[in-house]
């Protein structure tokens, strides 16, 4: 059951990022594409650590991975939001 749960956030995961893409190839906004970026880090992150059944998700690489995913999250919302020059 657990494969299974774990198997739909990664398909969640990739089905967003691809959505996240298609506004990104529409606008050309860095924001919708560091949203793509760690939506496809979290889905690839979550099929790989189904399929790496030896290692407990208690490691210290799987909290740096979501870290980069988050911190991506965190620095386009930044960016966004900075005052200062116009971005195109």
């Amino acid at each position: 059951m657990n494969q299974l749960l774990a198997g739909a956030v990664a398909m969640g995961s990739l089905t967003i990022a691809l959505f996240f893409l298609r506004f990104w190839r529409s606008t050309r906004d860095r924001f919708f594409l560091y949203f793509a970026l760690s939506f496809l880090i979290e889905g690839l992150h979550r099929v790989y650590a189904n399929f790496d059944l030896s290692a407990s998700e208690d490691t210290p690489h799987h909290y740096l991975v979501r870290l980069l995913a988050y911190s991506l999250i965190l620095w386009a919302i930044v960016e966004k939001n900075w005052p200062g020059k116009k971005r195109e």
